[in-house]
């Protein structure tokens, strides 16, 4: 197949991860940008990097660049392209607009001149125009215009790819699934030990540290991409991306969530469960502040409230207790922070061997490091233990250290893109249903998956003094479903009256 040229979307802060993924992935002329990487591939590549992706949120497919310095050049050069080659007769399509120019304040402005360039074209040629969709488009467009330089490209993604398919309920300020993926990937870890997380929320880190230990895809779960409507659309190749389990691996550990609000454990269960994975995560009711040593060597990675969205009766308190904790029921394990204020980072009490800034939406936060040991640091340094390593220390050499005495509502300029990565800004919206289509996917048997057909177990938690909370009442998701994996029609089974 030919290459062409692909952008990975992506928050601030996670570039270099999303740039190690689509290196393994086999993708050519990788290159950072800022909440992008850039690189090449071709048709499979890009079907791979919409389905297997941990950190990307969309996958572009530039097909124009060109200099706008007005209205009217938009116009014109958007023109020019033949759109009967990507809208056929029938389809709709919609266009996102991404600026960021002196000569256009609006980016709305922007959309309006792509879609009445492309409606014209169709209406001088055939004498019929193509309809726009928001909610469900056939074709989706993105036009980017930094200063006078457009690109012009086709959204292969469709919605987001933060939005997995897992998530059956939320609770309030949700960990975004792409930088929860993006965590985890920063610490190295990849299912060697056991793994968790002490202040869970709906178990976003919780369902991304599985399919990572797994080297599972997170696409499984989406009912669609936007690529299947293209008219150039290799269904036979996608399905053999979609059923390629070869590289998919056991994971032997466990993974532990836990969190005072019995609602965020219910909701945490049941979005565990729609993804298949109760066999690997427990959850449970308890407190952090009755956190004790874990029986297995383990990772503990936690988001705790920041004083915005969500707070505590004593934030610094809080904070406090975390490090106390950690200090005296976490030795010989590393744990990871992500966290906002700086005061916050100051209450812990441990002196952190990496910082690592990252944007949770608009807020400039930082993800740290805390290895924990028993005595002195250089009684730990003495007997072979090692607080940084030399890639840590080369990483914080090129990262930005925390200000000080930064301003508790510093926020960056909201933009459109910026809009698109703050979680407390998505407005989550129903879409339509896909329709069934007999002569797309007829007759294609699919493998059931036994991991997904397990029955939840009742584990009893390493790492807290268990209040004997069952992960019992509510339902697995088996073979039958999209989430077993095992059809790839996008079964529009109502979750609650699944068997």
């Amino acid at each position: 197949m030919n290459e062409f040229e692909l952008i990975a979307k992506t928050f601030m802060g996670l570039e270099p991860v999303l740039a190690k993924e689509l290196t393994q992935l086999g993708a050519n002329n990788v290159q950072i940008g800022r909440r992008m990487v850039s690189f090449t591939g071709d048709k499979e590549m890009m079907y791979r990097a919409n389905f297997q992706l941990h950190t990307a949120i969309r996958i572009l497919k530039p097909i124009a660049r060109f200099k706008a310095r007005s209205a009217d050049e938009v116009y014109e050069e958007v023109k020019k392209i033949d759109w009967s080659k990507y809208i056929e007769k029938g389809k709709t399509f919609s266009v996102d607009s991404v600026v960021y120019s002196e000569e256009f304040r609006n980016s709305r402005f922007v959309t309006y001149k792509v879609k009445d360039a492309i409606v014209d074209q169709f209406r001088e040629n055939t004498g019929t125009r193509p309809n726009i969709s928001v909610s469900n488009p056939d074709i989706r467009l993105n036009i980017h215009i930094a200063e006078a330089d457009a690109t012009l490209s086709l959204d292969s993604s469709g919605e987001s790819l933060h939005r997995r398919g897992y998530r059956q309920e939320s609770v309030e300020a949700p960990l975004n699934e792409v930088l929860a993926a993006g965590m985890i990937l920063m610490t190295g870890w990849r299912g060697e030990t056991d793994f968790i997380d002490p202040m869970c929320g709906s178990g976003t880190l919780l369902v991304e540290a599985a399919l990572i230990a797994h080297n599972m895809s997170p696409g499984i779960f989406r009912k669609e991409f936007a690529f299947e409507k293209w008219p150039d659309f290799d269904a036979e190749l996608f399905d053999t991306i979609y059923n390629d389990d070869s590289q998919e691996s056991e994971f032997t550990h466990h993974i532990y969530g836990y969190d005072i609000d019995m609602k965020a454990v219910n909701t945490a269960r049941l979005n565990v469960r729609a993804a298949g994975l109760s066999n690997d995560i427990t959850v449970e009711n308890a407190d952090f502040k009755d956190f004790t040593q874990p029986k297995e060597k383990s990772l503990l990675v936690v988001n705790p409230p920041y004083g915005e969205r969500i707070s505590t009766p004593n934030l610094l308190n809080t904070y406090k207790m975390i490090g106390e904790r950690l200090k005296h029921a976490f030795m010989g394990n590393e744990a990871w922070v992500l966290s906002y204020r700086e005061e916050c980072f100051e209450a812990i009490g441990l002196k952190p061997s990496i910082k690592i800034p990252v944007y949770n939406g608009s807020l400039e936060c930082e993800f740290r490091k805390y290895a924990i040991f028993d005595g002195t640091m250089k009684d730990f340094r003495q007997e072979g233990g090692i607080v940084k390593t030399e890639d840590e220390k080369r990483q914080m050499a090129e990262k930005h250290r925390f200000k000080k005495n930064r301003e508790f509502k510093k926020r960056l300029d909201e933009d459109e893109e910026n809009a698109e990565s703050d979680i407390r800004s998505f407005k989550f919206h129903s879409i339509e249903r896909r329709k069934q289509s007999d002569e797309r996917r007829g007759g294609n048997d699919r493998r059931g998956r036994d991991r997904f057909d397990r029955d939840d177990k009742d584990f009893k938690g390493k790492g807290f003094k268990s209040k004997g909370f069952d992960d019992k009442g509510g339902k697995s998701f088996g073979k039958g479903s999209r989430y077993g994996k095992s059809d790839r029609k996008r079964s529009n089974r109502d979750f609650d009256n699944e068997d």
